[in-house]
């Protein structure tokens, strides 16, 4: 008998241990949990039971002490463009069709373009690296080769700068007739 006395004596306090362990961590999903079990050992107390219970309602979750999402504190700035769409008209399959978007950094902090990415792989911008100063002008070349495309497509480029929003889309649409 002293025996079972004393497993379930190590066995409250195992799992007192616990539930200090997961209270101590901001959760308390899992205490509710162990709030039962310990209800349930022959030796443990109403009042035990009840402080367990008390615990506060919010689920465990363990990427809540995480940071959020990092800050982007680079200098913004503002980056016009003469136009934002191109319509190439009627064009042929296979071809190669070149358009450049001009633009020019109207704000007060350096233009830093970080990336310029086609919709699919038929359309390939080639954007500035190099800060452009404010006041300065740039411009993105956009090759749309439809390859065996045909009808109308419509095609984006996004551009990711220090601006506000941080994406700017281009648009470019053409009228694909099929060869022959």
């Amino acid at each position: 008998m002293k025996e079972t006395i004393k497993i379930a004596l190590l066995a409250i306090i195992a799992v007192t241990l616990i539930v200090q362990t997961v209270g101590q961590r901001g959760g308390s999903a899992s205490s509710d949990t162990m709030s039962s079990s310990v209800a349930a050992t022959p030796a443990a107390s109403k009042a035990q039971a009840a402080s367990l219970a008390a615990k506060d309602d919010k689920p465990f979750d363990p990427l809540a002490n995480q940071a959020a999402e990092p800050v982007d504190n680079t200098p913004k700035t503002v980056m016009n463009f003469k136009n934002m769409d191109h319509d190439f008209g009627t064009i042929l399959q296979d071809s190669e069709n070149k358009h450049v978007f001009e633009f020019t950094n109207s704000g007060k902090e350096p233009l830093i373009i970080e990336s310029a990415k086609g919709s699919c792989g038929c359309t390939v911008p080639n954007y500035p690296k190099e800060p452009i100063p404010p006041g300065g002008t740039g411009q993105i070349e956009v090759v749309y080769k439809p390859g065996k495309q045909e009808n109308l497509q419509n095609k984006t480029v996004t551009v990711v700068a220090n601006t506000e929003p941080k994406q700017t889309t281009l648009r470019i649409k053409a009228n694909v007739q099929k060869v022959g």
